[in-house]
């Protein structure tokens, strides 16, 4: 019982740390501090092969490149702004996964609302076409109805009884 209770506690330690898989033990700093601070900043970047994740999951080569560069510029003692402005002049805007509002990314920030406000004023604007228009036919077409109406006479018309009372209307 007790290694069957080992065994499971010991694979969920092993799935609970399945995306710190990425980060090769030669890649990690000696001090904890550095480390924290390492893992926290490649949490931010992303990896430009997988597009998606950050750094810090990633097994890319390329992403491996950009965690040792990020560990040697805060062995260096630079600061998170200037390793992210490092890697934003050498790579782009991309390669962070939460980019700055400016002039620049302003429609990427501003695009999703634009669209929905797009949306919801043609919704609107088809609402109040449709409630305005009414059906009214033409002068032919009540012609035609009239004719028709006419034809039929009442005579031979079949009388129409309603279904719940029996009666005949």
């Amino acid at each position: 019982m007790r290694k069957l209770a080992a065994s499971g506690l010991i694979a969920a330690a092993l799935l609970a740390s399945a995306p710190a898989w990425a980060v090769n033990p030669d890649e990690v700093l000696p001090d904890p501090a550095m480390e924290a601070r390492a893992r926290a900043l490649s949490t931010e970047l992303r990896c430009l092969v997988c597009q998606n994740q950050s750094i810090d999951d990633s097994d890319a080569p390329l992403a491996r490149d950009l965690r040792v560069i990020v560990r040697e510029k805060i062995k260096a003692g630079e600061s998170d702004g200037a390793i992210k402005s490092y890697l934003v002049d050498r790579y782009g805007e991309f390669v962070l996964l939460k980019p700055s509002f400016s002039a620049r990314t302003a429609l990427l920030w501003a695009g999703p609302f634009a669209v929905l406000l797009g949306g919801v004023a043609v919704v609107w604007i088809n609402g109040r076409r449709r409630r305005d228009e009414v059906a009214t036919l033409s002068a032919e077409e009540e012609a035609a109805i009239r004719s028709l109406l006419d034809e039929t006479p009442a005579e031979s018309a079949s009388p129409v009884t309603s279904p719940r009372t029996g009666s005949r209307s």
